[in-house]
C-alpha cells in the first residue's frame, strides 16, 4: 500500500515562496496550518530548507535531502536521491502510523515531488514580494479544488491570504 505524498507551501501572487533563505512575510495562521497539517507526519525538504528552519521540528521526523554527502545534523535523516528519501519517508509513516507524507520545500524538492504529489495545502499569500526562490509550474488539469477559504490580513498576518487544497484527479 502506498503512502499518499502531500505538498505544503506558502506562495505569493508572484511565485515567491522565499528570499535569501528565509520567509519573507509573517503569517501566523499559516504558521499553525503547517503545524496541524504536519505534526505526526515524517517531513521531506531539501538541506536549505531545513537549514532555514534551523533544527527538527518536535512530533515530526524530519527527512533532508541534498546533494551534500557530508551533511549531517542532529535529528534529522538525510537521503541524497528522491526514491531514497522517499523510500525512507514511507517506512517512517508505517512506523509512525501517520496518514501521509508532507514535502515542504524547496523549490527544487517541490519540483521533483509534485508530479507525485496525492493533494496540496497551498498558502496563497496576496502579495508580490521580491524574492529568489519560487513554486514551479504544476499541472493544475491534474488536480481539482475540494476546499478553499479566504482570510484578510490582521494584527498577525502580514498579507491577506487563501488557504486552498487540492486533491489530485486520477484517471
Amino acid at each position: 500500500m502506498s503512502v499518499p505524498l502531500f505538498v505544503l507551501a506558502a506562495i505569493a501572487d508572484n511565485g515567491v515562496i522565499g528570499d535569501d533563505n528565509r520567509l519573507i512575510w509573517q503569517l501566523s495562521s499559516d504558521l499553525k496550518r503547517f503545524r496541524q497539517l504536519t505534526l505526526g507526519h515524517p517531513m521531506l525538504m531539501g538541506r536549505k530548507t531545513f537549514q532555514s528552519i534551523g533544527k527538527a521540528l518536535p512530533g515530526r521526523e524530519t527527512v533532508v535531502l541534498t546533494r551534500d554527502p557530508a551533511f549531517a545534523a542532529e535529528g534529522v535523516h538525510v537521503a541524497h536521491d528522491l526514491a531514497g528519501a522517499l523510500d525512507l519517508c514511507r517506512d517512517l509513516a508505517k512506523r509512525m502510523q501517520a496518514p501521509g507524507i508532507a514535502v515542504v520545500g524547496g523549490a527544487d524538492v517541490y519540483a521533483q515531488t509534485l508530479p507525485l504529489a496525492d493533494r496540496l495545502h497551498l498558502t496563497e499569500v496576496h502579495a508580490t514580494p521580491h524574492g529568489d526562490a519560487f513554486f514551479p509550474d504544476w499541472d493544475r488539469k491534474s488536480f481539482k479544488v475540494i476546499s478553499k477559504e479566504d482570510f484578510p490580513s490582521g494584527p498577525r498576518d502580514e498579507y491577506a491570504y487563501s488557504f486552498i487544497d487540492y486533491q489530485r484527479v486520477r484517471t
